[in-house]
């Protein structure tokens, strides 16, 4: 009969490449050793009493004591985790759960080699579909909800598997096609990093969900303010760039001895651009007659 405890651990598995890893270098640029040292104490923490962690309003006060680090920046540090899905965010804003689809795949090579005699029962936030979760984890069906929304997992299962089909009908010819889509919470952020990925696919450039979320990535980490990462991305647009860059600081009047300021400077209409890209088809005549204009 399964037995229905979460096991802890004794240690866990930390991949050769782990500091190969994009997240985990932005994740350093950003916050430095502290930003490691906290990621590594929440994994030790939730494998320490199995595949997640249940965390209380006293939770960053108590790391922060523990680490000699400030509560701002465990805090700071902890959103950046989740916003980079190192932590699943949706389970952690409807139940103050850390985990992830990840440390779960992990948790089961774990434990492997005990479950295989006895098999674990999971009762709660077990994010891996009925496909990716081995047949000595059993998942008990009417347990295995969110706290405070009991048919999350029941509808992350149903929209996995449909999610699945489509993959199968689609398989190589799978091309992406924006708009919809929301990536960043800023809205003009988010609207004219879609102008960006539509400019790109009228191009003929065929995006996957993968190269999408680090083009996202990139943006969030060469800026921390809003106005520049919008200024970034209509460069991109404006030059055809397949990448951002950062975004030169412009001089103040009167400290440049350069004979070119004196020339008016065009000004572009995102407006009319984006009404003509969405009109346009790849290597359509109005678009070579966009690049006229934008010329």
């Amino acid at each position: 009969m399964a037995r229905r405890r979460q096991e802890g651990n004794l240690f866990f598995r930390l991949d050769v490449d782990f500091f190969s890893d994009r997240k985990v270098k932005i994740l350093k640029a950003r916050y430095g050793a502290d930003g490691i040292t906290l990621y590594l104490y929440l994994l030790c923490e939730i494998y320490k009493i199995g595949y997640y962690l249940k965390i209380d309003e006293d939770f960053e006060y108590i790391v922060s004591d523990d680490l000699n680090m400030e509560s701002n920046k465990v805090k700071q540090v902890l959103n950046f985790l989740l916003e980079r899905s190192l932590f699943d965010n949706t389970l952690f804003q409807s139940d103050k759960v850390l985990t992830s689809a990840g440390i779960q795949r992990r948790y089961q090579a774990m434990v492997k080699a005990r479950a295989l005699k006895t098999p674990i029962t999971v009762e709660r936030f077990w994010l891996l579909p009925e496909e990716e979760t081995e047949t000595f984890i059993k998942v008990h069906p009417s347990l295995n909800n969110s706290e405070n929304n009991p048919d999350n997992s029941r509808k992350k299962d149903d929209n996995s598997r449909k999610n699945d089909t489509k993959g199968k009908e689609k398989k190589e010819k799978y091309i992406y096609t924006a708009p919809p889509g929301t990536y960043f919470e800023d809205p003009s952020l988010n609207d004219i990093f879609l102008l960006f990925l539509k400019s790109r696919q009228n191009k003929g450039d065929q995006l996957t969900e993968e190269q999408i979320q680090l083009l996202t990535e990139e943006v969030l980490s060469l800026s921390s303010d809003p106005e520049e990462r919008i200024a970034m991305v209509k460069k991109s647009i404006m030059n055809g760039w397949k990448g951002f860059y950062p975004v030169k600081k412009q001089k103040k009047k009167g400290t440049s001895k350069n004979r070119f300021n004196n020339f008016h400077q065009r000004d572009y209409d995102f407006a009319d651009y984006e009404r003509r890209l969405l009109k346009q088809g790849p290597g359509g005549d109005e678009e070579r007659g966009c690049k006229r204009s934008m010329g």
